[in-house]
């Protein structure tokens, strides 16, 4: 059952939430999100880096004042990262305190393998929760409330370990063999991002819901930079906007993100750039653009970019200055 906190109550309280936490997001995201908390299924987060896959699920942690529980995923991470190691430090600390209870249990043994099996009879002592060390997955599990589970880049992550959470992903639990399985107190909200560097398998999409997030729209990016960077000038958060989605277009190694779109706007309103005629702008292009190739294409971009509003600005001149002059007097001509 899906704990009754932190929980979401519409997809209007969704997109309220989020909201309250800077982040603007349209109905698909919103509606998908609600599902997801309200099915209690994972959420499986697909698109280009940078367009706020991870920052989804930090605002739903932090909308729901629910714990943000994360996993960074890379190549071969293992069950041991993931999902609990054993303190074998402090399993030899206690031994040591408790030598003289050993020699208790060992004492009277007639022989090496009988001391041995006394001993292996409290193993159950050794390897309980005492002495486990929870990762994340079992973290996430063992919380005493509902928290929110980041699986971050599951596509970075080998084939064998998408698969092993297969059984964490469907029916929330984990097993331990020492101890046995252990199932989650609360179901956590659950969001895997992936940036495609690989295929997902049937198995993992098929237990999850799905989500995927473009880059912005041209007014959908300057909503954000508005809500973002306050500090920019109107003119500088359009045309910044305007020219990092004529960007989007050129063949890039790397095409901007939301992120570094904000970096720059941020950078330009630290330089007091008003808009993007200054020279300064010129030396700020390397926060968006982080390849030389790249960097060369901003830069024609850019210039294609401020001819074209310079010729936009003389054809507006040119028509303001064709257009009948006002009445003076407040009177219509015509009439």
């Amino acid at each position: 059952m899906v704990s009754p906190d932190a929980a979401f109550d519409s997809i209007s309280d969704v997109r309220k939430r989020l909201a309250e936490q800077n982040y603007i997001c349209d109905d698909n995201i919103a509606t998908v999100v609600y599902l997801a908390t309200r099915l209690g299924k994972p959420l499986l987060v697909e698109g280009p880096a940078g367009v706020g896959k991870t920052e989804l699920a930090k605002v739903i942690a932090a909308g729901l004042g629910a714990k943000l529980i994360r996993m960074q995923c890379y190549e071969g991470i293992d069950e041991a990262k993931a999902l609990y190691e054993w303190e074998y430090a402090k399993q030899l600390l206690y031994t040591q305190v408790l030598k003289e209870k050993i020699s208790e249990v060992t004492s009277g043994a007639a022989s090496l393998s009988e001391a041995v099996d006394r001993i292996t009879a409290q193993d159950d002592v050794f390897f309980s929760n005492r002495f486990i060390l929870p990762r994340p997955l079992l973290q996430a599990i063992q919380s005493e409330t509902r928290s929110v589970l980041l699986i971050d880049e599951i596509d970075k992550a080998d084939a064998e370990f998408e698969a092993f959470l297969l059984e964490i992903l469907s029916d929330f639990q984990v097993t331990v063999p020492e101890i046995g399985t252990i199932e989650a107190i609360h179901i956590p909200i659950v969001l895997l991002t992936s940036n495609n560097a690989r295929e997902m398998s049937d198995a993992l999409k098929r237990r999850c819901l799905h989500l995927y997030i473009d880059f912005p729209s041209s007014d959908l990016e300057l909503e954000i930079i508005r809500l973002k960077v306050p500090e920019a000038s109107e003119a500088l958060a359009q045309d910044v906007a305007a020219l990092i989605q004529a960007m989007r277009k050129l063949d890039m190694k790397k095409k901007p993100s939301i992120s570094e779109t904000l970096d720059w706007a941020k950078a330009l309103v630290i330089m007091n750039a008003k808009g993007l005629g200054d020279e300064i702008v010129r030396n700020t292009l390397s926060t968006i653009a982080k390849y030389e190739g790249d960097l060369r294409k901003t830069e024609k971009e850019l210039a294609t970019f401020l001819e074209r509003r310079k010729a936009e600005l003389k054809a507006k001149e040119a028509a303001a200055a064709a257009a009948p002059a006002e009445p003076t007097d407040g009177s219509d001509l015509l009439h």
